[in-house]
Parts: C-alpha cells; sequence; structure tokens
C-alpha cells in the first residue's frame, strides 16, 4: 500500500513543522480557554456591538455564556481554520512539488517502487499529520478545559466539532496536494494552494459581515463546516461534513492518480 522507507523519511523531515504548528495552536487554545469567564459575556457584547462588521468577520457577533460556545466562536471559526492551512501549504508543497523542482524526485524514483505507490504514500503521510493535529488539539482543549473548569465542556458535542474540522482539513489539504502533484515548480502550486486558501477565508469573512455580501457563503468550502449544526446533530450539518470528507478524498485521488500519468522533468 505504502512505501514504509519513504514514509518514515517523511517523518524525520517534518515532525519539526508539526510541532512547531502545534506549539501555536497550543498557546492560542490554551489561552482562549483560560479566558473563559461567564460573566465577560456582556462586556465583550458590549465590543462586539462597538466594532459589528469586524467582530462578525471573525465569527465572534455571539459566542455565547458557556465554554462551548466560548471556545467554538473563538478558535473554530477561524484560528483553528487558518494556522492548520498554513501547515497545509507548505506540507503539501515538501511532499511532492519540491522534490520535482529541487530534482530529487529522480532519486526517489528510482527504487523499485511503482510511481503510484510513491505518490500514494505522500498523500497518506498528509492525511496522518492532519489527524495527528486535529487529535492533538481535541485532547489538548479537552484536558485544559477539563483541568480549569471541570464539567463545563460537552464532550461529546466537542468531538463533533473536531470530526467537522477534519473534514475542512482534509479538503484543504487535498485540494493543495492535487496541485502539489500537477505542477512542477513549487511557486506555482504553492501559489494555488495559497490563493484557495485566503480566497475561502475572505470570502467567509465578507459573507459573515452583512446581507450585501451574504451570497459569497455558496462560494466558499468553509460554509459547509457549520459547527452549531454539528453541536445539535443536525443531518444538513452531517451532510455537508460528509460533502468536505468526499471533496478531499476525491482531491488526494485525483492528484495521486495525474502524478502517476503525468511526464516528469527529470
Amino acid at each position: 500500500m505504502i512505501n514504509t522507507t519513504l514514509f518514515k523519511k517523511e517523518i524525520k523531515s517534518n515532525y519539526i513543522l508539526l510541532l512547531i504548528f502545534s506549539a501555536v495552536l497550543t498557546v492560542y487554545g490554551s489561552m482562549i480557554v483560560a479566558m473563559f469567564e461567564p460573566k465577560m459575556s456582556e462586556s465583550l457584547k458590549a465590543m462586539a456591538d462597538s466594532m459589528p462588521e469586524i467582530f462578525a468577520a471573525f465569527g465572534m457577533t455571539d459566542v455565547g455564556t458557556t465554554l462551548m460556545d466560548f471556545v467554538t466562536g473563538y478558535l473554530y471559526n477561524m484560528l483553528y481554520i487558518a494556522f492548520p492551512c498554513v501547515f497545509l501549504i507548505i506540507l503539501a508543497n515538501r511532499l511532492v512539488a519540491k522534490y520535482v523542482d529541487n530534482g530529487s524526485m529522480a532519486y526517489i524514483l528510482a527504487v523499485p517502487e511503482k510511481r503510484r505507490k510513491i505518490v500514494i504514500t505522500q498523500a497518506v503521510f498528509l492525511v496522518c499529520c492532519l489527524f495527528i493535529m486535529v487529535a492533538y488539539i481535541t485532547g489538548l482543549i479537552l484536558f485544559v478545559s477539563h483541568l480549569m473548569f471541570p464539567k463545563e465542556l460537552n464532550t461529546a458535542e466537542f468531538l463533533r466539532v473536531n470530526v467537522g474540522l477534519l473534514g475542512v482539513l482534509v479538503f484543504i489539504g487535498g485540494a493543495c496536494f492535487l496541485f502539489s502533484c500537477l505542477f512542477n515548480e513549487t511557486r506555482l502550486s504553492t501559489g494555488i494552494g495559497t490563493g484557495i486558501v485566503v480566497y475561502s477565508i475572505l470570502a467567509q469573512m465578507l459573507a459573515r459581515v452583512g446581507d450585501k455580501f451574504e451570497a459569497l457563503k455558496y462560494a466558499t468550502p468553509l460554509t459547509l463546516y457549520d459547527v452549531e449544526g454539528l453541536i445539535a446533530m443536525e443531518r444538513n450539518a452531517w451532510i455537508c461534513c460528509a460533502v468536505l470528507y468526499a471533496c478531499g478524498l476525491l482531491f488526494l485521488a485525483v492528484g495521486c492518480t495525474a502524478f502517476s500519468k503525468r511526464n516528469l522533468p527529470i
């Protein structure tokens, strides 16, 4: 199924990158949980009323009075999507396009393995990194929440939110991996991947600002991540979540197929 030697090589090459982004997410996650105070809701609401467009753009117009609302409002509407997406742009580029661009792919393909097996190994590695990152931040927030505010955070609801987060990241990761497989130069694969992420985030931010740009919510995949719907176990939220997973996995499959069949400058 995969080339274990290459998989181990990627672990050694990219574990520091994963640790760096996990550390950043740790800092933000721990700080947000520590800031929770139900009595702060009125002051936060006053701030939101004074700057409605800015708070709306970041999905913070109504963070509620519960720890779940507070955490999802301040982390899962923006920060825990944006930072992992930057990680995905870098990682997807490293896994394929960078090897082609610097000529290292010739040495990798010199081993007695089919090209398809090599690229599938890279795709599996990307998905594993995503799973590890989401599992880590899920465990982190649960640990810090139960340590500081016992029984305030509903574990089952929070797990559903993170299942949806993984779906978003699989979608974005799959898209970035696809372009990494299609282009020989890192500037192209990274540029297009960055463009997709920036566009998706900006479109969602503008859609939240007011009725004038509300239609933009249909033009970004991030709209399919319905945090409130997942918490409430709504059927449509799960359907949207399934679409994110399906599209992400499709992107990965198309990327693997395209890389296996195209001519490489090696």
